[in-house]
């Protein structure tokens, strides 16, 4: 066979899902059926190709298959997700159905990158969400880019994820910062004040000044509306990235501020 022409090319075409395997290996034997009968009733969407591991080991090499069979989905000439071991009938069509690229999941790519270049372009993601209203992971990402702005409209878009949904744990950091933006301020208690002014902060953009306060309140009272200024702290942290500059600057003072 050629790899590189059935494969690698034929990729930017469409996807190929590539099926490595062997004529000794049992677990393949029983894979081998099942992939075959998905990939016919794919009715062309995705190409399947199956690699004897024994005929072409260099490929089995450079592709770092450490154990057959081993499925790994190409797109655009690169890997995009893999899976070893023979999984049943409805796991692979799970698994299909998370990876496999679609128009609406090429769409949104292109929008997350315009978005990485320019947070405040979001336009084209408020449009994509009108037209793809099931997509939830464009909510998700909306909710995240406007919940300091508009916090009532980014809770209206993920209060739909319950324990169980994908993006469940994703949606987490934005539900403690969303509490945060809705508390009803007592101005009375020194450490609801201090929430407050992390909320005005973050409406402003000014993260510095959020985690500032926020830190304070951990200071003042932890434990505030079930641990409030902790959480948000810590949902701070999250939604700005482990690697970020303020991230890096605030995680020591806020763990000395729990002890």
């Amino acid at each position: 066979m050629d790899f590189q022409k059935e494969v690698i090319e034929k990729s930017k075409e469409q996807p190929v899902v590539v099926d490595f395997w062997a004529p000794w290996c049992a677990p393949c034997q029983a894979l081998g059926p099942v992939i075959e009968e998905i990939a016919s009733e794919a009715e062309g969407k995705w190409q399947l190709v199956k690699v004897n591991t024994d005929e072409y080991p260099d490929l089995m090499q450079e592709y770092r298959v450490r154990g057959i069979p081993a499925v790994k989905m190409f797109h655009n000439g690169e890997v995009l997700a893999e899976f070893g071991g023979a999984l049943p009938k409805f796991q692979i069509e799970k698994w299909l159905e998370k990876y496999l690229p679609t128009e609406e999941k090429l769409a949104f790519a292109a929008i997350e990158e315009t978005l990485n270049q320019d947070p405040a372009n979001l336009d084209a993601l408020r449009d994509f969400i009108e037209i793809h209203p099931e997509f939830g992971e464009a909510k998700l990402l909306l909710a995240k880019h406007i919940l300091f702005q508009e916090p009532s409209k980014a809770k209206e878009l993920i209060e739909g994820i319950k324990p169980g949904h994908p993006f469940y744990y994703k949606s987490e950091p934005l539900k403690h910062l969303l509490e945060l933006m809705t508390l009803a301020p007592e101005e009375t208690i020194a450490v609801a004040e201090k929430l407050s002014q992390a909320r005005n902060a973050a409406s402003l953009g000014n993260y510095d000044a959020v985690l500032e306060e926020l830190i304070a309140a951990v200071m003042m009272d932890k434990d505030y509306q079930n641990e409030l200024p902790r959480r948000a702290t810590i949902a701070m942290f999250q939604w700005l990235g482990a690697d970020h500059e303020l991230t890096r600057k605030n995680r020591k003072r806020f763990d000395m501020a729990l002890y």
